[in-house]
């Protein structure tokens, strides 16, 4: 069964203006949004802030990668503003992504925390470019089962992906699937995309999606479209 509200929009804005023009149009028992570096960058932890006033849901999509005792604050200081899910990077390593876990633990609202695998705006070429030999979809594979056994709740993946994390990762264990577009929408500087059906087939639990509900001319109304088509015939 789909979740209600699989879909993360993502709030990738200036302003806390254009941000609150948007979700003024939104429904929070439709939809979950995200924040990432632009907007947490221009604005800081009030738009985080006023957001969840709002009821909505945030996905704090910063991805920290850094030594554990920082990451560990970090996460604990993003827990702190009420958010639903906040990430590391899986290639931080184990000793990272197990401080992140614990500064969670005891928490009464605790956030689900994910890793980030491979980001969806790499293709093969730029991982070699980088270092890493192989397919993509072996290292995403391989920082999935390094997430799960650090005790994460997900990993940050394309939904190419997800069919094959299906077969090594517990059923429960989330994957949250960026660069998901329409058919005909732009690619934009993602490389590596899936439609949202074609994503939930795939085995991905959420969607997140920017320009194809932010640029609509009824952002509400494609969401119900998009949440529509996920649903079996």
């Amino acid at each position: 069964m789909v979740d209600n509200k699989a879909l993360i929009v993502a709030l990738d804005f200036d302003d806390i203006d254009s941000v609150l023009r948007l979700t003024d149009q939104l429904d929070p028992s439709l939809c979950r949004v995200k924040v990432g570096k632009q907007l947490f960058t221009r604005v800081g932890p009030s738009a985080v802030e006023q957001l969840v006033k709002l009821g909505f849901d945030v996905f704090l999509d910063l991805k920290f990668h850094d030594i554990p005792n920082t990451v560990a604050n970090a996460v604990s200081a993003a827990a702190d503003l009420g958010v639903w899910m906040t990430n590391v990077h899986a290639s931080g390593g184990s000793s990272m992504m197990n401080a992140a876990r614990e500064a969670l633990v005891g928490r009464q609202n605790k956030p689900l925390l994910t890793a980030v695998t491979v980001l969806t705006s790499m293709a093969e070429a730029d991982l070699a470019e980088v270092g890493f030999q192989g397919a993509a979809l072996a290292r995403v594979v391989a920082l999935a089962k390094l997430t799960e056994k650090a005790g994460l709740d997900g990993v940050v993946c394309s939904a190419q992906e997800a069919s094959e994390l299906r077969k090594v990762v517990d059923p429960a264990f989330a994957l949250v699937t960026p660069g998901i577009r329409l058919k005909g929408d732009a690619m934009g500087d993602q490389k590596r995309v899936v439609d949202p059906a074609a994503a939930i087939a795939a085995g991905a639990n959420y969607l997140v999606m920017g320009r194809s509900i932010t640029a609509a001319t009824d952002p509400i109304a494609a969401i119900k479209r998009i949440l529509s088509s996920l649903e079996p015939e």
